[in-house]
């Protein structure tokens, strides 16, 4: 399922919706996080992310991996180093990214009031809580798609790391 689309490595296509979806949520989840006059506008943004994002990431990493088995497997020296590299950052980038999807979610929950009510929740410090914690993983995530990304295209394109 992750080897090929089309005749061409998965992965080559795959990783696309990883490096656009991902900074796209962390983006969103902080501006949810620290603009709480706007979250009647990124809510459901913010929702659809975080159910997307992972999976874009998960489904790169999968790939990811049947390219390396299909074709790289024997490959050593600096491609082996480059391409070992770009692959230490694929489990941190997916638990940052599904860390960052589900305190998304639960801040969304947490700050959508319930019927006839005008407060969050679970009250103004659990949501500054996770709106805090919201901000760090988008951070982290952020961080860790730059990484992959720079060193998968140093990996295919070269130069120095």
């Amino acid at each position: 399922m992750f080897d090929q689309i089309l005749g061409l490595p998965a992965h080559a296509l795959i990783i696309h919706f990883a490096v656009v979806l991902t900074p796209l949520l962390a983006g969103v989840a902080v501006a949810y996080a620290v603009l709480p006059s706007r979250r009647a506008l990124l809510g459901w943004a913010l929702v659809l992310l975080s159910l997307a994002a992972p999976v874009a990431v998960f489904a790169a990493k999968e790939s990811g991996e049947r390219l390396r088995e299909a074709r790289f497997a024997a490959a050593g020296g600096t491609l082996g180093e480059r391409i070992e590299t770009h692959e230490s950052f694929a489990g941190p980038l997916l638990l940052s990214v599904a860390g960052l999807a589900a305190a998304s979610l639960v801040l969304v929950y947490a700050t959508t009031s319930a019927r006839g009510s005008t407060r969050d929740r679970f009250g103004r410090g659990a949501t500054l809580g996770l709106s805090a914690l919201s901000v760090v993983l988008a951070v982290t995530a952020a961080y860790f798609v730059f990484r992959a990304g720079d060193s998968g295209a140093r990996a295919v394109w070269g130069g120095s790391s």
